[in-house]
């Protein structure tokens, strides 16, 4: 799967809440994107009805 997510997506780190507040809202072309975002950040995303969900594994440069 991680595979498959890293090869066609593309990583936008953190900026990840703010580029899918932007997609959702149209101000930026909708493209299939990962990154990093703070549970609440992530709670409030789901609750103004943009459309994410977590992956079971952390970004490259975030593992050990």
């Amino acid at each position: 799967m991680r595979r498959h997510v890293e090869q066609t997506s593309e990583y936008v780190g953190l900026n990840f809440v703010a580029e899918a507040r932007r997609m959702h809202l149209g101000d930026s072309p909708e493209r299939p994107i990962y990154g990093e975002a703070k549970l609440d950040e992530a709670k409030r995303l789901i609750e103004d009805g943009v459309p994410v969900a977590p992956l079971p594994f952390m970004p490259a440069r975030k593992v050990n």
